[in-house]
Parts: structure tokens; C-alpha cells; sequence
């Protein structure tokens, strides 16, 4: 053979093998770098054990890697739903109700990529016996790219086990953390989570609002009626204030006919226009007493950044002690 040929075989040869190598080393470090980042993740969602913290701690970690502007999560079968998003202002607003009327419809109702208010819609759903839901994330002006959309595919199927054991850590104590009554949180409830709600406001300047509420004339239904129907309306007036409210709001029952309502992202003038249907809806139950129809009494009063948690309870107690002094049945505001 030819010498000159048999060199430049060798030369294609060792050209080859080297392509295959550089490729393979390549690959190898871009497997690396991926699983640097979900180690990260591993990392920082190590701690974490309640729905909040965790599609907040994700978002922050995926932000590192993809810009995108919301992340929100729904489980209807456990009644849970979180979103974190770091626009503000109007922009916030609009692609958290957004985000809630994509995660409240069927799956397949808005398409996977489909554009709506200039948000880039893509959603994921958790089949799976471990978690179940719906993942939904907002990008503004574009679409993810494939690799993109694998990069988040792969760190799902840690979110996945994360999420389980931050449902399965809820549903442990959930027991003892429900009104037996009415099934909405109770004080417990309110005292353990009402300060990182307030740091999360502070931290993110978000607004934030209490509502202090207080039936009229549940006295006179004890008194006419007794204690058991007494705990019927009290039943009705759960539902019916549950069901105008968001997922995200917290409801509290602090015992009697005393309720607290945790209104995050919520201005004071939003929260009037809440507070007024939940009148309205008390006042539809038609619960008649000897001193007249049933009623309820709401105040009002917004956080404000290094405003004492005790000092704002006492502030909404005033003002509902203003509304219900002024006849009852009507919202007071700081």
C-alpha cells in the first residue's frame, strides 16, 4: 500500500476518534453542569415542607436559568393552589388571575404554548400515584426553547417528590390545624403562618390586608333556635364566605362567630370590593332571627412594613368595633 495513503488513513483516523471524544466530552460536561444544577435545587429545597416556600424557593432557582414571570401550581383534589410571581403592580395582578383561570380549567381547554395578555402559556400536568396537579408558567413575548423545556422536564421529576412530601406534610397535621366545626383553619393556622405571609409582603413589597369579621345577631339565633342550629349557620356562613374568596386567601375561623381573613396581594381598596360581596353573600343566606335577618360586620386594615403583627389584629378589631357600633352589616375601613 501506498505509504502516503496509509498515512492519511492514520490522519482520518486519529481525526475521527478525536471529533468522538471532543463530542463525548462535551456531552459528559453538559451532563455535569445539568447536575450541578439539580443538585442545586436538591439543595435548596432540602428544608422546605410547606406548598409556598416551595413553588417560591423553585421559581428563584429557575430564574438562575430561564427568565420567566409566574409559577403556580394546583392540586384540586387537596384544594391547594400557590403561584409566585415577580412582576409588580398592575402586571402582577394581571398574570396572577391569569395563571388562576388556566389552573382552574381543564387541562386541555388553553393549549400548551398558546399566547394570551402577552404571556406565554406552558403548562405541565403530575398523573402520577406520588403527586398530582397542574403546573402552569408565564413567560412574557416568547416560547421556550427545546432545550429549555427538556431542562424543565428533567427538574419536574424532582419538583414532583418535593411537592408529595410538602402535601403529605400539610395533610399530617391538617387535623389538628381545622376548625372541627366548619373546616376552614383555625387560630393555630392564623398564629403559624401569619408571619411569614407579612415577611413575604415586606420582602417583595407587595400589598397585604386583614379583614376582621363578626356575624350580627348570632346571639339571637342561640337564643331562639339553640346551639345546634346555631352551628348550622355557622356551617352556612363558612361556605358561603369560602366560596367568594380565593385559593390563595386564608380563611380563619378564631372561635364563636369571630372569623379572620388573610388577603395577600391585595390592596385596601381591592379588599372593600371583596368584603362587600361577602356581606352581600351572608345577607343571601336568609337567616331570619327575632332581632332580624343575619348579618356580618368586616374591618379592614392593611399591613404596612414594620407594623407589629399584634398591633395590626388590634387595628382591624377597632375598626370592625366601628362597623358593628354603627349598626352592623357594612365594612369599615382604616
Amino acid at each position: 500500500m501506498n505509504v502516503k495513503i496509509l498515512d492519511d488513513q492514520v490522519d482520518f483516523q486519529i481525526a475521527s476518534t478525536m471529533e468522538n471524544l471532543l463530542s463525548e466530552l462535551h456531552h459528559y460536561r453538559h451532563q455535569s453542569e445539568k447536575l450541578q444544577k439539580i443538585n442545586t435545587l436538591y439543595q435548596r429545597m432540602a428544608g422546605i415542607l410547606d406548598l409556598p416556600s416551595m413553588i417560591e424557593a423553585y421559581s428563584i432557582w429557575l430564574m438562575e436559568f430561564i427568565d420567566h414571570e409566574l409559577i403556580g401550581y394546583h392540586n384540586p383534589a387537596q384544594q391547594r393552589m400557590h403561584m409566585f410571581c415577580s412582576h409588580h403592580g398592575p402586571k402582577r395582578r394581571e398574570a396572577i388571575q391569569l395563571a388562576q383561570e388556566i389552573l382552574e380549567q381543564p387541562m386541555n381547554q388553553t393549549p400548551d404554548g398558546a399566547q394570551v395578555g402577552g404571556f406565554k402559556i406552558h403548562k405541565w400536568a403530575f398523573n402520577s400515584t406520588d403527586c398530582e396537579g397542574v403546573l402552569v408558567i408565564l413567560i412574557k413575548g416568547r416560547p421556550l426553547a427545546e432545550n429549555e423545556l427538556q431542562f424543565i422536564d428533567e427538574s419536574l421529576v424532582i419538583l414532583a417528590e418535593l411537592l408529595k412530601r410538602a402535601l403529605e406534610y400539610e395533610e399530617i397535621f391538617a387535623q389538628a390545624r381545622r376548625d372541627s366545626l366548619t373546616g376552614l383553619p383555625n387560630r393555630f393556622v392564623f398564629e403559624e403562618r401569619i408571619d411569614s405571609i407579612a415577611e413575604q409582603a415586606r420582602r417583595h413589597g407587595h400589598p397585604l390586608t386583614l379583614a376582621a369579621l363578626d356575624l350580627d345577631r348570632f346571639k339571637a339565633v342561640n337564643d331562639t333556635m339553640g346551639h345546634f342550629m346555631g352551628d348550622q349557620v355557622l356551617k352556612q356562613v363558612a361556605g358561603a364566605l369560602k366560596r367568594e374568596i380565593r385559593l390563595t386567601d386564608m380563611l380563619v375561623r378564631m372561635g364563636g362567630d369571630e372569623f379572620l381573613l388573610v388577603l395577600p396581594d391585595t390592596s385596601l381598596q381591592d379588599a372593600k370590593f371583596l368584603a362587600d360581596r361577602l356581606c352581600l353573600a351572608v345577607e343571601q343566606l336568609n337567616i331570619e332571627t327575632k332581632d332580624g335577618k343575619l348579618a356580618i360586620s368586616i374591618g379592614l386594615a392593611e399591613w404596612l412594613p414594620n407594623l407589629a403583627i399584634q398591633d395590626w389584629l388590634e387595628q382591624a378589631d377597632d375598626i370592625l368595633y366601628q362597623a358593628k357600633a354603627n349598626g352592623g352589616a357594612q365594612v369599615a375601613v382604616s
